[in-house]
């Protein structure tokens, strides 16, 4: 891996979501869902979805930190999720859904506390952030129907009733960080 190109894993919800989202960013180079944080090697969906697994549904974004930092990467996750809500995002619940930040390094690990310290200081959410910092130890890709969900399922009902709006929210707050389109 170049000394620009660093790797985040992160879980809030459901991936699709974050999938989305992360997958329009400048500077990022490529997005896999899967799952992350649990017990069972090489996980199916239902069995992460049954909650026994210890699994988060997540996101392992590749990006150049020549184009946008973990910093950037975590300004965006925080805005792209609900991170004070423990074990659910909206009406998905369960340890699955919960919101993660599995560090690569102690500077992400530093990086992401020194974020949420901002966020908290900021008061930006009205509840504190419960966001688990945890170290990486695995990360299993998912199921190859879930991958690029959103781009290959934008009139799916879940895509336009959860994951528009957080487009929406992209790209009204983080407009200057999303790739431009080429003709």
């Amino acid at each position: 891996m170049s000394a620009s190109r660093e790797t985040a894993t992160l879980a809030g919800g459901c991936f699709w979501c974050l999938e989305a989202v992360f997958e329009r960013l400048q500077g990022v180079e490529r997005v896999v869902s899967g799952y992350s944080g649990g017990s069972v090697d090489h996980p199916s969906y239902d069995q992460v979805c049954g909650g026994a697994t210890g699994h988060a549904e997540a996101v392992q974004v590749t990006f150049d930190s020549g184009e946008i930092s973990f910093r950037d990467i975590l300004e965006v996750f925080f805005t792209a999720h609900d991170p004070t809500t423990l074990n659910r995002q909206g009406a998905d619940v369960g340890t699955q859904y919960r919101s993660a930040v599995f560090y690569h390094s102690e500077e992400q690990r530093a990086t992401a506390e020194e974020v949420i310290r901002q966020l908290e200081e900021d008061r930006v959410w009205d509840a504190p952030i419960v966001t688990e910092l945890t170290p990486f130890d695995n990360f299993y890709p998912a199921e190859d129907y879930h991958q690029r969900f959103y781009d290959s399922n934008t009139d799916h009902p879940y895509c336009r009733a959860v994951i528009d709006p957080k487009l929406v929210r992209l790209r009204q707050r983080h407009a200057a960080r999303l790739k431009r389109k080429t003709v």
